[in-house]
């Protein structure tokens, strides 16, 4: 019981249509720009971050999950602690200390999976 399908209407196309090559490759009609190759630095030419750089790379770090360990350099002494979040002002520690940022001269993260 085979049935005859209607036959379907398709237009003729008799005009060479590229569209959407003339969009995808419309920066070879353009002139290229000329980079400069990127200079390779060394550490120790690196340049230093600043300290709301730092605490944003210790609370991204893969290693920090609920708190990090860290070294605090204030203006007139060093604090180890352990951190547990951040307000735009503070640094909260897990003792539920208040750390104001402005007062930060430096921090680093201790690594202690040694």
């Amino acid at each position: 019981m085979e049935k005859k399908l209607p036959e379907i209407f398709a237009n003729k196309i008799d005009k060479n249509i590229n569209n959407n090559e003339r969009f995808y490759y419309s920066k070879l009609n353009e002139q290229e720009e000329k980079k400069e190759p990127t200079k390779v630095t060394n550490q120790k030419n690196k340049p230093e971050l600043n300290v709301n750089q730092k605490i944003n790379k210790i609370f991204n770090s893969t290693k920090y999950v609920y708190k990090a360990d860290v070294k605090i350099t204030l203006e007139n002494e060093q604090i180890e602690c352990r951190i547990i979040g951040r307000n735009p002002n503070h640094l909260i520690t897990i003792d539920n200390k208040l750390i104001p940022i402005s007062s930060i001269i430096d921090i680093d993260f201790i690594d202690n999976s040694k």
